[in-house]
């Protein structure tokens, strides 16, 4: 009788964890089956006629998801062209935080700072260019500016725990001894 209620408990357990497993597997299925859709579609629309910004970002988007930045780029870049003027404050500084992404993830320093300017010169609120361009700092060895950077998106966000936890980091590595004269 013991055997049999141990063999049923363990038999109802590996069912569970199967039918979880299951469902997690046919989720993600579906969600990549809908974003390839998506992908395909804007696409196919893109390379036909011209698209409208929100078309372009959003297969933009879709290319940095899938790591694919130097195509990224392409779409982010005619983002900004199709941008109407009713749309620019809006949206161009996710454009721009989107295309230094981009440029960021492919080495390009320089350029991914120039984008995170540009998105803060018409968002300067923009908490996440702002991380993103102290990032790009530290990346190039500019310990300074990326400290401001974090600062000044801390004292728009003080809870923010990226520019926290890298201001932090980079205090620890700027910090002066207390027993050096100077």
């Amino acid at each position: 009788m013991e055997n049999s209620t141990l063999f049923l408990t363990y038999l109802g357990i590996l069912l569970a964890l199967l039918g979880l497993s299951a469902f997690f597997i046919i989720r993600q299925v579906f969600k990549t089956r809908r974003i390839e859709t998506t992908l395909g579609r804007l696409q196919n629309k893109l390379t036909k006629e011209k698209g409208t910004a929100q078309e372009y970002y959003e297969l933009g988007s879709l290319l940095l998801d899938k790591k694919l930045f130097s195509q990224s780029v392409l779409y982010m870049q005619q983002a900004l062209k199709a941008l109407t003027e009713e749309e620019e404050a809006e949206n161009a500084p996710l454009i721009y935080n989107a295309l230094g992404y981009s440029y960021f993830a492919q080495g390009q320093f320089d350029l991914a700072i120039r984008q995170y300017k540009a998105a803060l010169k018409i968002a300067p609120g923009y908490v996440t260019a702002l991380n993103n361009l102290g990032h790009s700092y530290e990346k190039k060895q500019l310990t300074v500016q990326a400290l401001e950077s974090y600062d000044q998106a801390l004292k728009i966000e003080p809870e923010n725990a990226t520019a926290k936890r890298r201001a932090q980091s980079l205090r620890k590595r700027v910090a002066i001894p207390m027993n050096v004269k100077q």
